[in-house]
């Protein structure tokens, strides 16, 4: 099978999956950045608004800005309460369309391991931010078993197919993060593990979600029926569920962030 190209295009479909995986590091996230109110913020690669609406939930800013190439994601992020607030615009990482010293804060919510140049996505959110500003992410430890699609993708090796990638998964590992930050000038640099779980009604439950509002959806619903129906046998195998037959599993995010010089 050839290796696909990941998008994101629907915004109600993302939500019944990452969505909710986002929201749930994402608060860990703000909660370490412990940031005060009234910033200036702007949230790259904000897809359908998931991380954004919490930045206006928690974090009382002066202003956000989202932006993200997906048209599909940026109408659903309109339709979010956080939209009274926060806009939303097309755009690309690596060639923000704001001027240099604009914002207090830059962050990627699950973002940089899909920018195809990762210095130059981290040196743009540099340049936006006035000095001392703030630049920081998280991401999905994604070669370390941390992705919540993990129990799929193993599966899916294992019967020898190629589920869909980013495009920069070493982005993704923690060395790599601090070599970015130490490498755009950024000081006082931190790092920090997330780790969340999540509770599925059942596995027919997470089945759907992960059909229905993952990645790997598109790739799963190509295959033969038969294959198709192996995939899922073996990933139930792999995912007891509880005495009430709830499925419980854990994900695990990389997270830095590190203060423009003065």
């Amino acid at each position: 099978m050839v290796e696909q190209t990941i998008r994101f295009d629907d915004g109600a479909a993302y939500e019944r999956w990452m969505g909710i995986w986002s929201r749930s590091a994402g608060e860990i996230f703000l909660d370490w950045l412990a940031p005060p109110s009234g910033l200036r913020w702007i949230d790259i690669g904000c897809g359908n608004g998931a991380f954004t609406e919490l930045l206006v939930e928690r974090c009382r800013p002066a202003e956000v800005q989202g932006i993200d190439p997906s048209e599909g994601q940026l109408a659903f992020a309109r339709t979010r309460p956080a939209a009274h607030l926060a806009k939303f615009h097309q755009g690309d990482a690596m060639t923000l369309p704001f001027p240099a010293d604009r914002f207090d804060a830059a962050v990627m919510a699950l973002v940089l391991v899909f920018v195809s140049d990762p210095a130059k996505g981290i040196e743009e959110m540099v340049r936006v931010v006035r000095p001392s500003g703030t630049v920081a992410t998280y991401i999905w430890d994604m070669l370390g078993g941390g992705f919540p699609l993990d129990p799929i993708l193993v599966e899916m090796r294992a019967m020898g197919l190629t589920p869909p990638r980013p495009p920069q998964m070493d982005a993704s590992r923690m060395e790599t993060l601090r070599d970015l930050w130490t490498g755009a000038g950024l000081e006082a640099i931190e790092t920090r593990e997330i780790t969340v779980h999540r509770t599925f009604a059942d596995f027919d439950d997470f089945w759907m979600r992960v059909l229905k509002g993952s990645s790997v959806g598109p790739t799963v619903a190509a295959m033969a029926s038969g294959d198709a129906e192996m995939l899922k046998t073996r990933v139930c195998a792999r995912m007891p569920a509880d005495t009430e037959q709830l499925i419980t599993y854990g994900a695990r995010a990389h997270a830095i962030k590190g203060y423009r010089r003065s």
